[in-house]
């Protein structure tokens, strides 16, 4: 003890002794400097003014580095306390869930058939029996042709067939009773086949003026009139995409609408999700609108991807069918197109607007148990109608929506109470997430 009394003793007596050297020199600083105080004192404007002027860059120079240097403390160790209180925010909590890979595109209504009606024989129309628009079934007799001189061609050759096929018969007994040889036999059956060919062409023939519809449609505008020369042999042009079937020279078009088909590209970077799809063996699905407004969408399935890429455009062709039973889609008809070309399990959606773009890349605030921001770094993996699926968080994460542009890192959050719904805004209405993988 009696060490660290003397060792507290010699402390004391240094303490003193620093204590009165610094009194004697801050008494000789005073002395030193007090005279200037005393300039300073004698400062008056003119002077203060001249001193501004002379030095006035460097008075400003030297405002701009103590504001930069303020602002840049407070942008590198901001501080949750100067806010002056918690920032009101609006969050969700990050749950999995099965979102669908929706390829968008634009494409073409097409028909699934459609035929151009001509005759097969240059003829007269003699009578009509379809009407512009009529619905048709395959084998419906849609025109007659004057048939006078076919018919009597066939019923002549018939007749004649006929009569070859009784001198058969009778040749058949002659020679059973060996009135004639069996080559007579013989050139009385080449006979009978030959006129029966010829019958039978007539009636081919014949069949020609009675013009039937190949496939179910709709009929459309019917170009010829009763009385009317029509020829065989006329030149068909048709488009290079396949929408439609020029109806020069036709007698009228056959168009099958239900089912329609439409018809799309999708660009060269989608294919292998495509075609990855398409190896499971179940058809894709498409939601086609048409028109402006969008307010009709027609589910349909994928038929066929085209089995090249048109280098010209980078991208390939696909057709899609969908129902028509309302006979409200044409061929023609500007369509957008929604493809589901997969399904992400199993992934983690937040509100695009969540997601804050700054030079270092893309972030969101996550609020913590404490219900202070945190910042995470995230990756957007896909973005389709305000909603991006992204990872570097986890599912129950509490994610800020709106009022993110005040937070900074520990700023303490309040949650803003939610909006009473508008009985006059109908529910929105989600959709269901398709079984397709």
């Amino acid at each position: 003890m009696s060490k660290i009394e003397a060792s507290l003793d010699k402390a004391v007596t240094k303490l003193v002794q620093l204590k009165d050297v610094a009194k004697v020199r801050l008494c000789a600083l005073w002395q030193q400097y007090s005279p200037r105080l005393n300039q300073l004192k004698q400062i008056d404007y003119a002077t203060a003014k001249a001193f501004v002027v002379q030095f006035k860059w460097r008075i400003l120079l030297v405002l701009i580095v103590i504001y930069a240097g303020s602002k840049t403390y407070d942008y590198l160790f901001p501080a949750s306390d100067k806010a002056g209180g918690p920032v009101t925010v609006t969050s969700v909590v990050v749950e999995k869930q099965d979102v669908p890979l929706i390829i968008e595109a634009t494409g073409t209504i097409v028909s699934n058939n459609i035929v151009d009606i001509r005759p097969m024989v240059t003829n007269t129309v003699a009578k009509i029996e379809v009407k512009d628009g009529q619905e048709v079934k395959a084998g419906d007799l849609l025109f007659t042709l004057d048939d006078r001189n076919d018919k009597a061609n066939y019923e002549k050759l018939k007749a004649l067939a006929d009569d070859a096929q009784k001198q058969y018969l009778r040749a058949k007994e002659l020679v059973a009773k060996n009135f004639i040889s069996k080559a007579g036999l013989e050139t009385t059956l080449a006979n009978a086949k030959s006129a029966q060919a010829a019958a039978r062409s007539a009636e081919v023939q014949l069949s020609f003026d009675y013009i039937r519809s190949p496939i179910d449609g709709r009929a459309g505008i019917v170009n010829v009139f009763p009385g009317s020369l029509v020829q065989a042999s006329n030149v068909v042009s048709t488009s290079t995409n396949s929408t439609a079937t020029s109806s020069v020279g036709s007698m009228v078009t056959i168009t099958q609408l239900n089912p329609i088909n439409v018809q799309f590209v999708i660009p060269e970077k989608d294919i292998p999700v495509i075609l990855e799809n398409q190896l499971d063996g179940e058809a894709m699905n498409v939601k086609v609108t048409v028109g402006d407004s969008g307010k009709k969408t027609y589910d349909g399935k994928v038929i066929v991807v085209d089995n090249q890429v048109d280098p010209s455009i980078a991208a390939v062709r696909v057709k899609a069918q969908i129902p028509n039973d309302a006979m409200t889609l044409l061929p023609g008809q500007f369509a957008r197109v929604s493809l589901v070309a997969n399904t992400l399990k199993d992934a983690l959606s937040i509100p695009s607007q969540a997601v804050v773009i700054n030079p270092r890349g893309k972030l969101v605030y996550v609020i913590d148990k404490d219900g202070k921001a945190v910042s995470k770094p995230v990756n957007v993996v896909y973005e389709y109608q305000g909603s991006s699926v992204v990872t570097g968080i986890e599912a129950g994460d509490r994610v800020v929506v709106e009022g993110k542009q005040n937070l900074r890192p520990g700023s303490k959050i309040r949650e803003a109470k939610a909006a009473p719904p508008d009985p006059n805004v109908p529910a929105p209405i989600t959709p269901s997430s398709p079984d397709k993988k």
